[in-house]
């Protein structure tokens, strides 16, 4: 069976949202607590990414979030303009 990073989940989703998918970039940074896994887009795409009221950013920290509880690590996704 495949493992999949969130990475590639945050990827899969974004590149469904976005009207510039090939300039998604998401990079992993290790810390010894946490990993932050930043997105940066197309800066039309900024918005979207963010969605009204910060709702789209706020479901993709809870997929992440969802994933880290079950790997046992402390994700945190920023998206970076």
């Amino acid at each position: 069976m495949q493992k999949f990073t969130p990475e590639k989940y945050i990827e899969f989703i974004i590149k469904n949202l976005v009207n510039h998918p090939e300039d998604i970039k998401i990079s992993r940074i290790d810390g010894t607590k946490e990993t932050i896994i930043e997105i940066r887009v197309h800066q039309e795409d900024v918005g979207k990414v963010i969605g009204k009221n910060g709702s789209v950013v706020r479901a993709l920290r809870t997929i992440v979030s969802a994933i880290g509880n079950r790997e046992k690590k402390n994700y945190i996704l920023e998206v970076i303009d």
